[in-house]
């Protein structure tokens, strides 16, 4: 699943959380979903951090 798509779900179930509530099995994707998007998240910020290189100034 892209990214994009990933994000359209959780807002989904989020909404209907919020509307009419979610079902055990739309909770646990939820959940999933969730855990999924911040691994990714912050797997390119410690890829990002890996590439930078701190030079003090002398």
């Amino acid at each position: 699943m892209d990214m994009d798509k990933m994000i359209e779900r959780i807002n989904f179930l989020y909404k209907k959380s919020k509307e009419e509530g979610l079902n055990e099995e739309e909770k646990l994707e939820q959940q999933k979903l969730r855990r999924k998007y911040i691994d990714i998240v912050k797997g390119n910020f410690e890829n990002q951090l890996a590439r930078y290189k701190y030079e003090p100034k002398n």
